[in-house]
């Protein structure tokens, strides 16, 4: 299961996706998830599903990678829909025991799946198409106007990089320890939930050591070259808005406009339907 984590992992391509401001894959982030929750109809999906297909195809990352990283989130789909679709209120079509069924139940886990996977595709692929260290600079330059306020942007932008950064690492040390233990003849297949969940500790115990390790070498090692903080802090491949990107955000704006205009118009349908 964790050899598929994909998230936080960079796919190295050229393309114009790969080519853009983080600053601009970083609005687009916010525009693509708050149009994700503005969706509340099929038509919308289709809109999103065909946004979203156009920017894998400009990323160049293949499809069966980006799916490969949804394996590891199937359970909190399933679990999501358990809850939404046995435990919600409306016009009870089924009943047993504590369990009942809604057609509000369904609409609801229908959309809450779908949400949760358009936004955990589209998030997935800024870190797919941007380098941690342009991600940082990115973030940086978002948080700059905060300085007058004295919020550390800085120091929150280098954060989110690592952590960006330790995912892979973490994934990859993960596979060894499994291995390692399962030579010395572990079995994490047999038994039953409480039998596997403790045959995790063998494989917890020595990550968080390696993982409390990897922290302090790179703490030491950001000390012995005196890192300071982001006063003063020039960049060698200085952030500059080009045209692409300037294109980019008025396809943006446009697009979350449309999202929002399906929307009403859709209600205002339903509405004069109803009437």
């Amino acid at each position: 299961m964790f050899k598929d984590i994909t998230i936080g992992q960079y796919y190295p391509e050229n393309s114009i996706m790969h080519r853009l401001d983080p600053r601009v894959k970083l609005f687009g982030v916010v525009v693509y998830v708050a149009a994700v929750f503005i969706i509340n109809n099929l038509i919308g999906f289709i809109f999103l599903t065909a946004a979203i297909a156009t920017l894998i195809a400009l990323s160049k990352v293949p499809l069966k990678h980006i799916l490969k990283g949804l394996r590891f989130v199937w359970f909190l789909v399933i679990l999501a829909v358990f809850f939404n679709l046995f435990f919600s209120d409306g016009t009870i079509i089924w009943r047993w025991w504590i369990f009942r069924m809604s057609y509000e139940g369904i609409y609801r886990a229908v959309f809450f799946a779908l949400r949760l996977i358009y936004v955990i595709v589209g998030a997935s692929l800024l870190t797919y198409t941007t380098t941690p260290t342009t991600l940082t600079n990115g973030l940086e330059k978002v948080f700059k106007p905060l300085d007058v306020i004295h919020f550390p942007g800085h120091e929150i932008a280098m954060m989110m990089s690592i952590a960006l950064r330790f995912i892979p690492i973490l994934t990859e040390e993960i596979n060894k320890i499994t291995k390692a233990q399962l030579a010395r003849g572990a079995d994490f297949d047999t038994g039953g939930i409480i039998l596997k969940a403790k045959g995790m500790i063998p494989i917890m115990v020595p990550l968080f050591v390696s993982a409390f390790r990897r922290a302090t070498e790179l703490a030491t090692a950001m000390e012995a070259r005196c890192y300071a903080g982001g006063t003063n802090r020039t960049k060698m491949f200085p952030l500059k808005y080009e045209t692409r990107d300037k294109v980019a955000y008025i396809l943006l704006f446009v697009y979350l406009l449309v999202t929002i205009g399906l929307r009403i118009l859709m209600e205002h349908f339903l509405t004069w339907g109803a009437i």
